[in-house]
């Protein structure tokens, strides 16, 4: 995806975001985050996204340091404040990425081809996350996500995030995992040994556990949002049982 298309989507999914949470009480139960509460959920993106344009707005080289991270944050606001603190930071997010220039040199923490292009892409998907973890607490329905953004976003989870070398998904005999969207020509073979797991873009063959499904079922499975049932499973189920267990995303 292109960086305007990933700002727009960015853009779009805040304000779905915002809109979920303007309807649902702060002390209201998130379902797809157990142990947080609606307020939980919109201080942590809302810092998130604070933390995350002071890097480009500033042209960091390196991290913010913790007194750094509070200074971005400002002060906590209160349950009254708290959904237009959080459209103000969203809003603040969107103006500085779409300012960027494209040749922005500053710290990322992911593969990307470039500073600019990695805090658009993580941004959003960030986002778009945790707006389905807002629509779960509001109840209702959930918003549709586009296939191509779905697919960009499992590429992001299985190439960049569990492919490091911090990761917890290790198996002590080789497994291999095939994500295969429906609606989508990508596919994803990951290899979980007892190193870090490598991943083949467009692998196919024959694998331990294969996932099958739309690629917004698939992106949501992987992120913990769905349970295992919601997409086709063929072999051996285990395997997602031990990315449930594992696969936990680590941000820096």
């Amino acid at each position: 995806m292109e960086i305007h298309e990933l700002v727009d989507v960015l853009r779009r999914e805040g304000a779905l975001l915002a809109d979920a949470a303007a309807r649902t009480a702060p002390d209201a139960p998130v379902p797809t985050c157990p142990g947080w509460q609606l307020r939980d959920l919109l201080l942590h993106t809302g810092q998130v996204h604070r933390w995350a344009a002071a890097h480009v707005k500033g042209g960091l080289a390196g991290p913010l340091d913790e007194a750094g991270k509070l200074a971005a944050w400002g002060p906590e606001p209160s349950d009254a404040e708290l959904v237009e603190w959080f459209r103000t930071g969203h809003g603040d997010l969107v103006a500085v990425l779409d300012a960027a220039p494209a040749d922005l040199d500053c710290w990322s923490f992911l593969p990307a081809p470039s500073p600019l292009a990695f805090w658009a892409r993580r941004q959003l998907h960030e986002t778009t996350v945790h707006r389905v973890d807002a629509e779960s607490a509001a109840g209702g329905g959930r918003t549709g996500i586009d296939p191509a953004v779905a697919a960009d976003g499992l590429d992001e989870l299985l190439t960049c995030f569990m492919s490091r070398p911090r990761t917890k998904l290790h198996s002590e005999s080789p497994r291999t995992l095939l994500v295969r969207p429906t609606d989508r020509p990508e596919s994803w073979l990951m290899t979980i040994g007892q190193d870090a797991p490598q991943v083949e873009r467009g692998g196919t063959g024959l694998a331990n556990c294969t996932v099958i499904g739309p690629a917004e079922d698939l992106y949501l499975l992987l992120w913990n949002r769905l349970p295992a049932d919601a997409v086709d499973i063929a072999g051996d189920r285990s395997l997602l049982d031990l990315w449930r267990e594992k696969a936990t995303v680590v941000w820096t």
